[in-house]
């Protein structure tokens, strides 16, 4: 067996391209993007690809090149998740509530050659660019990437910052373009910029195998069927949008783009699309719970929501679910490609009352089905802890959703990646059933009187509290214990 060779036929690179041309081909006529006024088939969105990579390849961007982009959740975004690959390029999305010192120094770390600029932050995007003038050791020559202002698709304003438009090069573009043939899965698709625990952003590595196959999970674990109405209330900034960015393509779905997360918004466009799935951090859940009457729309189907970012408090859990949410819990980080557990639901927990059922939903859960292996380990003697849902360690993964590495950054690799595994610098436990739940960042625990305590255990008893409305808790000094837990509160109006 061992002389059966490895061919075209039987063998191609795992990348999330693919997705893109095969709903392309089957879903054709189907609804693939809405912005306000603005809706595209999947046929239109293969082409508006294919137009744009051609004229990046054009701009002599090749094979590694990293083009960033500064925008919110616009059909621009969305398409170039696709385009810039099939190009042969590197994508990297950058946050969108960074300061302009933060984006000049991502501009410089990942060396971008083109940086596209939605029209709305153009001002801060110019003072990045004027502060990596000022700061270039090369005074004559600057690096600056080649900018690209992305105006308004709905309603044009005109606003420019260089000569260059984005729906200019769609419009030069060439339609019939033939993307790049991806020579190894291993090959990078996507750098984002985490800074973790620490203000020194790091560039997390994707390669479009990992990007794949965590797609293929996630919409398998979450049991995302086919043709969903997305709405993209999470990032794609954040870890690229989950991986959804790909997976709605994977299902033949809607994307249905908001500049946004307000209430009024989301309300409006899940009553308007009849939207069936959304991500999101547990900080949406407050704003569509404080939503004022004018803002409210009733909900006529079950809304499906992906959870993560923070362990959600099992009080929050409740009231969001009474709207007509149904919430399924992940936890992630975007070393892993964004979720890379989740809180996978068991048929016998529906008997039980509301709020033993809210509880369960706030663990992590279980791993996603491209880590070849979760555990908690003491990293000292890297032993695994008990499965007693008390005994506290790390959080540690392997498998192919991890990323390729920090880029350019090899002090941090040796230090996250600990023999066999990639330590999450996040504390947990496991519970007899297998299941997970986080109990603090390593560097967040409490230490007081020598006892540890979790500042996610407090703020979820705080969040019980009928005028709570967010809690944060962190430790402060203690003259007698050394340390002792905080609370920073809102309250409901």
């Amino acid at each position: 067996m061992d002389n059966l060779p490895k061919c075209a036929a039987n063998y191609s690179p795992l990348t999330p391209i693919t997705f893109l041309r095969r709903a392309a081909a089957v879903y054709s006529s189907r609804t693939s993007l809405i912005y306000g006024g603005t809706r595209f088939t999947w046929k239109q969105t293969y082409e508006r690809c294919c137009r744009l990579a051609s004229s990046l390849q054009k701009l002599n961007i090749v094979k590694n090149d990293v083009v960033s982009v500064l925008a919110p959740n616009i059909p621009a975004l969305y398409e170039m998740h696709f385009a810039v690959p099939m190009a042969g390029a590197v994508l990297n999305s950058v946050n969108t509530r960074l300061d302009a010192t933060n984006i000049a120094t991502i501009l410089k770390h990942s060396e971008a050659k083109v940086f596209f600029v939605d029209y709305q932050y153009v001002p801060v995007a110019r003072e990045a660019l004027r502060s990596l003038i000022v700061n270039s050791h090369i005074a004559d020559e600057p690096l600056l990437p080649l900018v690209i202002v992305i105006d308004d698709i709905d309603s044009p304003t005109g606003i420019r910052l260089g000569e260059l438009e984005y729906e200019q090069l769609v419009y030069n573009g060439n339609p019939g373009f033939s993307p790049r043939e991806l020579d190894d899965e291993w090959d990078p698709i996507a750098l984002n910029y985490t800074s973790g625990t620490t203000s020194d952003p790091k560039g997390v590595v994707y390669s479009h195998r990992g990007a794949y196959l965590s797609t293929l999970s996630l919409i398998l674990q979450w049991e995302m069927g086919s043709e969903p109405v997305y709405l993209w209330s999470l990032p794609m900034f954040h870890c690229n949008g989950w991986t959804f960015t790909w997976g709605v393509a994977a299902r033949g779905g809607t994307n249905v783009c908001i500049r946004n997360t307000c209430a009024a918004d989301m309300y409006r466009a899940i009553a308007e699309h009849k939207v069936t799935h959304m991500c999101c951090a547990p900080i949406v859940f407050n704003i569509i719970l404080e939503a004022k009457p004018h803002e409210r729309r009733k909900l006529t189907t079950k809304v499906q929501i992906l959870t993560g970012g923070a362990p959600p408090p099992a009080p929050l859990l409740e009231k969001i679910e009474r709207l007509g949410f149904h919430v399924t819990h992940a936890y992630g980080l975007t070393e892993a490609t964004g979720p890379a557990l989740v809180c996978e639901w068991q048929a016998k927990w529906d008997k039980l009352p509301r709020h033993d059922q809210a509880k369960l939903k706030a663990r992590q859960g279980l791993s996603v089905l491209t880590l070849a292996d979760v555990d908690i380990k003491d990293l000292k003697t890297m032993a695994s802890v008990p499965h007693d849902g008390k005994s506290v360690g790390e959080i540690v993964l392997r498998g192919s959703s991890i990323m390729k590495g920090y880029f350019k950054d090899k002090e941090a690799n040796q230090k996250a990646f600990v023999g066999e595994w990639f330590a999450t610098g996040d504390m947990g436990v496991i519970y007899p059933d297998g299941y997970l739940e986080i109990k603090d960042r390593s560097k967040d625990v409490i230490i007081s009187g020598g006892e540890n305590i979790s500042s996610v255990e407090v703020e979820t008893v705080l969040y019980k509290h009928p005028k709570v409305l967010e809690a944060a808790v962190v430790a402060m000094p203690h003259e007698f214990y050394g340390e002792t837990p905080c609370a920073f509160v809102t309250l409901k109006k």
